[in-house]
């Protein structure tokens, strides 16, 4: 069955979620301290509303 394994398809969703992941990671090992929510947020890339609804931030 191995044999059959496609090495060349990547999971987008997985990958995306690495890269979140490790991003997360190298903030908090430069970080002095606990990350507040919003610094957490901007590592994640997202944004909140006036009314504290929070949202993704649109990448370029």
């Amino acid at each position: 069955m191995r044999q059959n394994l496609d090495l060349r398809v990547h999971d987008r969703v997985a990958l995306d979620e690495i890269e979140l992941y490790a991003e997360m990671l190298s903030a908090v090992a430069a970080a002095k301290r606990p990350l507040t929510v919003a610094e957490i947020d901007m590592v994640l890339g997202v944004r909140s509303d006036e009314a504290g609804r929070r949202e993704l931030t649109p990448q370029d």
